[in-house]
């Protein structure tokens, strides 16, 4: 005749009880764009994309193609936090250098 144990939810491991881990979300990304306008120059804008977006100088012009031709232009996905931190700094760096440039974010 045997005893009945009850079965534990947690499997043991080497003597060791081990949780059952809950997968983490990703967070969410947000695309950072450029919007065109009749005055900032073509140099700024690649030169802004060099600068804050780590891009070469042939995926800056690219993306500054489609700002000039397309009216925005992606500059990148990013966490809310750093998306937000690069908007700031592109408006904050246009105003100061005399540029009506507009940086903003949206989701992606």
């Amino acid at each position: 005749m045997g005893t009945d144990h009850p079965k534990q939810d947690q499997q043991e491991d080497g003597g060791l009880a081990t949780a059952k881990r809950e997968k983490v979300k990703r967070p969410r990304l947000y695309k950072v764009l450029l919007h065109n306008d009749d005055y900032t120059t073509m140099e700024f804008v690649i030169q802004v994309l060099m600068q804050f977006f780590q891009k070469d100088h042939t995926e800056a012009t690219q993306i500054m193609l489609n700002v000039h031709y397309k009216g925005i232009g992606v500059c990148g996905l990013y966490t809310r936090e750093i998306a937000e931190t690069k908007v700031g700094q592109v408006n904050d760096h246009a105003r100061k250098s005399g540029y009506p440039l507009q940086c903003s974010m949206e989701v992606a």
